[in-house]
């Protein structure tokens, strides 16, 4: 019996050492990673200076074009990232601080979000590989319910995300694949061709979003100027005093939901194609920088 304990302890032994050292091994690639996608393009950066950076999920990402921005001697990059919630852009906001970056102007796509807390899994999961490296994005996750795995146990969250920052992403990582996420700018433009045009939004509720005053508060900290939109829909959308409920609760926010008319500017009724998303940033830039930069 006494064999048998012994024999189950060393084989116990052998796989937390597996265990450590795959989990090493991974999270030593992923420090050396730029060029994969937006978050570790910011992790493993060092100080930067924009005039403007863009933060939001898919309603950012598709609907900022940096170009535009460029073209009037304002250095921009679009940080939206596509399925993303306040969580994770507060997260990468913090990130940016910490490195210090010099920003000027912050521009939070924040409409559809405002309703939850929650994190977007398939994006936090690409914050974990760094979880051991920045207290920020520890104290970030610390109140998740699944946190104690997640920071404890060795190589469970590259199990637990496999999809997202398991094997295949390694080995992408390790022959330095691009992927398009930082080209334009990090802006993601959509095609013309009309997807779903219709939408129901009347079962979301605006809340006071804890996240959204985390990014309120480190930009006061940061002396970086916020300004904080919610992005047009197309015409065949239900419930579209949703935005004036965001209102009612945060003031300051831009609605500009109605600046884009005609669903010839849409790829989906939440999302606006590359025409639209122009036409869109033309505006953005009429109404909030061009009389500082004429």
């Amino acid at each position: 019996m006494t064999k048998f304990i012994s024999f189950i302890a060393k084989i116990l032994l052998i796989i937390l050492v597996v265990l450590v050292v795959l989990d090493w091994g991974y999270t030593t690639i992923y420090l050396h990673s730029y060029n994969r996608g937006k978050i570790e393009n910011v992790f493993n950066s060092k100080a930067r200076n924009y005039d403007v950076i863009i933060l939001g999920s898919s309603r950012a990402n598709n609907h900022f074009v940096p170009e535009l921005f460029e073209k009037k001697g304002l250095k921009t990059f679009n940080y939206g990232m596509s399925g993303a919630h306040l969580f994770e852009e507060s997260l990468m906001l913090k990130l940016m601080a910490e490195r210090n970056y010099k920003i000027k102007t912050v521009i939070l796509e924040a409409d559809l979000g405002l309703c939850n807390e929650q994190q977007a899994e398939g994006i936090s999961a690409k914050f974990l590989p760094y979880i051991h490296h920045s207290e920020i994005i520890k104290k970030h996750f610390s109140k998740q319910e699944n946190f104690n795995k997640l920071y404890y146990i060795p190589f469970y969250r590259y199990i637990d995300f496999d999809a997202i920052i398991g094997l295949r992403e390694i080995y992408n990582v390790t022959i330095g694949k691009p992927t398009p996420l930082l080209d334009r700018l990090g802006y993601y433009p959509l095609g013309h061709r009309p997807g779903n045009m219709k939408n129901d939004i009347r079962a979301l509720k605006p809340i006071r979003n804890k996240y959204y005053e985390e990014i309120k508060r480190i930009c006061k900290q940061n002396h970086y100027n916020l300004i904080t939109v919610m992005t047009p829909m197309c015409t065949n959308v239900k419930g579209l005093d949703y935005f004036e409920k965001a209102n009612k609760i945060y003031p300051e926010i831009y609605n500009l939901e109605d600046v884009v008319q005609g669903d010839q500017y849409f790829s989906s009724c939440g999302h606006m194609n590359d025409a639209g998303a122009r036409l869109f940033t033309t505006v953005v830039i009429n109404r909030f920088f061009e009389t500082k930069h004429q």
